[in-house]
């Protein structure tokens, strides 16, 4: 199994890797989806690959150097190399729910008030929101018309498009987003004005755990027929005020709403989403 890594050489990073089941079997390679070279090199021999695009970034000096380009461009070096790797059986893209609304976590702007969004229904894209939503729906799009112009692949393309993603993670390090995210939530802290909204607007954030999200790219990536298939993967919703309640194991003041489906990810790929409550109080 090879995994691709920005600086393999940092032993420190990567080391939560080697605690797992037959970690002797894994390999780190260098590679960056905008050298064409290196992802050649990386992708041969592959049968299954697993495409988690860039890392969930929120504060960027320059958009369009730093998040619409590399996302953009890389999608589209992987597709162009995957159609030309013969051992190639099938690709997952790890997206996200912003291939469906680049407004999260606001409402889809043009969508019923309480109606629950589903794979169904038309995406939202908006050049106004933040330009990671933007990044992630076009290179969505990219992978759309790609498998609307290639319809006799000889590998089949599935995705999955996570709302926000919570839970404890493998890894000692902090410095994530999301796990950033959870530690503001729960403190209560706002150190920009788009957190700072979240806490005056009391938002309702749809939250998804992440052992689900493991298991919907595990599932995606061993069943066939899925192909050209994009699941949306949500649990429920709460205000951040319920959301920073959870994460200091107290009971949430309102119920669990509903607002993107999860049912056909449920039905195609198996996955039974946990609570958000289940997921929070057991946050670290």
């Amino acid at each position: 199994m090879k995994v691709s890594a920005s600086d393999p050489a940092n032993a420190e990073k990567y080391a939560h890797l080697s605690t797992l089941n037959r970690a002797e079997n894994l390999m780190l390679v260098t590679c960056d989806v905008r050298d064409v070279a290196a992802l050649e090199s990386f992708m041969q021999g592959c049968a299954i690959v697993v495409h988690g695009g860039t890392p969930f970034q929120l504060a960027v000096e320059d958009p369009q150097r730093d998040l619409l380009d590399p996302i953009i461009q890389g999608t589209e070096n992987f597709l162009a190399i995957a159609n030309r790797t013969e051992e190639l059986k099938r690709v997952v893209f790890i997206a996200s729910v912003a291939s469906y609304n680049t407004s999260f976590p606001m409402p889809h702007p043009n969508h019923p008030t309480g109606q629950v969004f589903s794979e169904a229904d038309t995406p939202w894209f908006s050049a106004e929101d933040h330009p990671y939503g933007q990044a992630k729906f076009l290179a969505d799009q990219v992978v759309r018309k790609f498998i609307k112009a290639n319809p006799d692949l000889s590998f089949e393309i599935t995705t999955v498009s996570p709302v926000f993603v919570m839970g404890n993670s493998l890894s000692p390090r902090a410095d994530s987003t999301s796990i950033g995210m959870q530690y503001l939530f729960k403190h209560k802290i706002a150190p920009n004005q788009f957190v700072e909204m979240l806490f005056a607007d009391d938002i309702a954030f749809s939250v998804v755990d992440v052992h689900d999200v493991a298991e919907a790219v595990f599932q995606a990536a061993f069943r066939s027929g899925l192909h050209g298939k994009n699941y949306l993967l949500s649990s429920e919703s709460y205000r951040i005020s319920d959301l920073s309640l959870m994460l200091n194991q107290q009971t949430p003041a309102a119920e669990a709403a509903l607002v993107y489906s999860s049912t056909l990810a449920t039905n195609d790929l198996g996955v039974a989403f946990r609570p958000v409550l289940e997921t929070l109080q057991q946050a670290m």
